[in-house]
């Protein structure tokens, strides 16, 4: 009797941490919760040089993507850098509704897909992580090589209109 209650018990507790790593990211493997705290986005994010990752939810059907990603802030404004092959990219296109996670706080925002002067935005997020993580960025093409091959997105509020424009097109 007590073997078939620890067989059980066993069964039980494999399954959940199944669960639990399918339905959130790990490392490089995309989840579907975000979890966290829904909080108002800021005026201004103030200085993010020392978040290192964010979890990133994007959706374009039933169920959610949620990534963890590296986020960086360029005069002023909050950008996600992904490779033009992967699966959030992909679903994001050109831009739509998304949602970060910094530490236990989640934000709704849009995600404007940029086209023009990519090169100094990308510049500045391979400078932000060089130092931390020199092996992984020394891996990336130069940020000109980049322009042809990289999904950089701008965060923006929700009452922020997806305008017709990039955003980076008034830099």
């Amino acid at each position: 009797m007590g073997a078939r209650i620890l067989k059980v018990s066993v069964s039980v507790l494999v399954l959940a941490v199944l669960i639990f790593v399918v339905v959130t990211p790990v490392g490089p493997v995309p989840g579907f919760l975000l979890g966290g705290t829904e909080t108002e986005v800021p005026a201004a994010w103030g200085d993010t040089r020392s978040i290192d990752e964010i979890r990133f939810e994007v959706s374009s059907g039933l169920l959610p993507r949620v990534v963890i990603i590296w986020v960086v802030q360029f005069e002023g404004d909050l950008y996600v850098v992904g490779d033009g092959k992967s699966g959030w990219v992909g679903m994001l296109d050109q831009g739509g509704s998304v949602r970060m996670r910094i530490g236990d706080k989640t934000y709704s925002l849009n995600a404007q897909r940029v086209k023009n002067n990519l090169v100094p935005i990308l510049e500045a997020y391979q400078g932000k992580y060089r130092a931390d993580y020199p092996e992984i960025v020394n891996s990336f093409p130069q940020a000109m090589e980049s322009v042809k091959s990289a999904g950089v997105f701008r965060l923006s509020t929700k009452s922020e209109k997806l305008g017709q424009s990039d955003p980076s097109d008034a830099r």
